[in-house]
């Protein structure tokens, strides 16, 4: 009797053939340590197998639990984690796998085990964001977090019809109800929200009170494929003006027809509209807010950093009867003090422990200019810093006192 001999071998067959576990040939072939399937998928030749040194595809193999890769790439996000950026939770992991981005190990599907190499690598990437928001869907809570808002305006954006469930999985909670179906969302779907919905006043919707009604509650849900967007609104969205998007649509198309409207004042799809906008680079996903640094800078060259998440500055309507912030400076060297620039905040020297300004209707340099105490609220990169004078109550020349308006803030 003539016994045959194996030509093809699958995963399993091949990691009996070199008497390595099955999670060690995966990596093998993962990591480029053993060619790719060269048969077909999942399918090697009888002489990449051979070829293949069990010791070496024995040595490489080191796993770590789902968990363990989540917290390292939530750690790799900024520490501490931006805000619109919620944790990587076990099961992302399974989705990166799917994904192609993470080799399976072993394990659940839903939270595999994968290589510590592989996972640092990822963490490297400088499009880590934007990898999780294209391959992780979201839960509401971590939705929530994602839009920067509470998950009750969370609740109302699904209510009002902007977002859809993409997929649905089980939780079960053991002792806090049983099984559970939780939707899940399309992370750029989310971050997308405030660019498709311009007319949304969204750091009103993020600012909102706890225990205030949500500035979304007033609104009506779109009905059933009724979410249209005309050319102005279009404009909007990709912050252009109604000229351009004209332009588009004669030189390009594939530019979604109208599903409504006249020929005057078409009507468009939102999603579609959307859709094309980022197929041709007019719009993109914002993958974070923006992140600028604070340097506050003390007596004998010591300077001290702080991150502040979504900076923005805001402009009293009235400056001409507000005092004027004419420096900062430390005690020990107020003769050094920095001058704002003439273009927004650029070049401002910022404040240690006092501040220079020049009361409002005072005349300008010499015993005009007045220096306070500045408070810096909040430890780096937690939430509320503000930078401000700390002015007294008495009446300043021009029979103006108490604080001033806030004119900078940051939060972090």
């Amino acid at each position: 009797m003539v016994r045959s001999v194996r030509e093809v071998f699958d995963e399993g067959q091949a990691a009996g053939r070199l008497r390595v576990s099955v999670a060690a040939w995966r990596w093998a072939t993962g990591s480029g340590l053993v060619p790719a399937a060269d048969v077909g998928p999942g399918r090697w030749s009888r002489a990449v197998v051979e070829a293949a040194d069990p010791e070496a595809v024995r040595a490489a193999l080191r796993g770590i639990e789902a968990g363990v890769a989540a917290d390292r790439l939530t750690e790799a996000l900024g520490v501490p984690l931006p805000i619109l950026r919620p944790r990587v939770t076990a099961s992302a992991i399974g989705h990166l796998v799917k994904a192609g981005l993470l080799v399976y190990l072993g394990g659940e599907p839903q939270f595999p085990v994968v290589h510590p190499e592989q996972v640092a690598a990822l963490c490297r990437r400088r499009d880590l964001p934007a990898l999780l928001d294209r391959h992780v869907p979201l839960g509401p809570d971590q939705a929530a977090v994602r839009l920067g808002v509470r998950r009750s305006d969370f609740d109302q954006v699904v209510r009002l019809g902007w977002l859809a469930p993409v997929a649905t999985v089980d939780v079960d909670y053991k002792h806090h109800g049983g099984v559970t179906t939780v939707p899940l969302y399309d992370a750029q779907d989310v971050a997308l929200l405030e660019v498709v919905r311009p007319s949304v006043d969204w750091r009103a919707v993020r600012t909102v009170a706890a225990g205030r009604r949500s500035p979304l509650a007033d609104l009506n849900p779109v009905a059933a494929g009724g979410d249209r967007v005309l050319l102005a609104g279009v404009a909007r969205i990709a912050r252009v003006g109604r000229a351009a998007v004209v332009n588009w649509r004669r030189r390009h198309p594939d530019f979604p027809d109208p599903v409504a409207g006249t020929d005057v004042h078409p009507q468009f799809d939102r999603r579609a509209v959307v859709a094309w906008l980022l197929a041709h680079d007019k719009i993109e996903v914002p993958t974070g807010p923006t992140i600028a640094a604070l340097v506050l800078a003390g007596a004998a060259g010591v300077t001290h950093r702080f991150r502040l998440d979504d900076p923005w500055l805001s402009l009293a309507d009235d400056a001409a009867g507000e005092d004027c912030l004419s420096g900062w400076s430390t005690d020990e060297a107020r003769g050094r003090a920095g001058r704002p620039g003439r273009r927004g905040v650029r070049g401002v020297a910022a404040p240690a422990d006092r501040a220079r300004y020049r009361p409002a209707g005072g005349a300008g340099g010499g015993a005009g200019d007045r220096t306070v105490p500045v408070g810096v609220g909040g430890p780096a990169s937690d939430a509320g810093v503000a930078c401000r004078p700390a002015r007294d109550s008495r009446v300043r020349a021009g029979g103006r006192g108490g604080p001033p308006r806030r004119r900078v803030r940051g939060s972090g």
